[in-house]
């Protein structure tokens, strides 16, 4: 029940977003979930149960039971901004399984001390910015790389 004593409204699916929707900030690693409650960015309260553990994107919605619909936006985070050599910067990003938006005069990652001294050392100019992260895919899932492992 919500505050008002009416029945919660549920997602159990996801379907393209469309103008007019309502919208959800969330993080990148808020959209990836299984059963939630969630509260919109216009305060309407829902809960998400899906079968199984999603990724969402922005540009999808979470369809609700009375038939409306509510947009994903990618919510902003702490990231940082790379430039240098990014085919150089990239591998190395990518062989710590890190999550990177990948554009065409920057990498994108999220915010770590610990990864921003490496690629220092690797010879990347690093700017902190606040923005949507929304990352590459990868090879094996759709938003994640989720089961991946090297044994063959």
């Amino acid at each position: 029940m919500t505050e008002t004593g009416d029945a919660l409204l549920h997602s159990r699916q996801v379907a393209p977003a469309q103008a007019g929707d309502g919208t959800i900030s969330l993080t990148y690693e808020a959209r990836l979930l299984r059963r939630k409650r969630l509260v919109s960015d216009q305060g309407i309260a829902f809960l998400v149960d899906f079968a199984q553990v999603t990724s969402l994107s922005q540009g999808e919605a979470f369809l609700l039971d009375d038939g409306s619909r509510v947009a994903v936006k990618a919510a902003d985070e702490d990231l940082l901004e790379i430039t240098g050599t990014l085919s150089k910067l990239a591998w190395h990003i990518g062989n710590r399984h890190t999550p990177c938006e990948i554009g065409a005069e920057c990498l994108r990652i999220r915010a770590d001390h610990v990864l921003e001294a490496m690629l220092r050392q690797l010879g990347a100019r690093i700017r902190p910015v606040r923005a949507p992260f929304q990352p590459e895919g990868g090879a094996y899932g759709h938003g994640r790389t989720m089961g991946h492992d090297h044994a063959h």
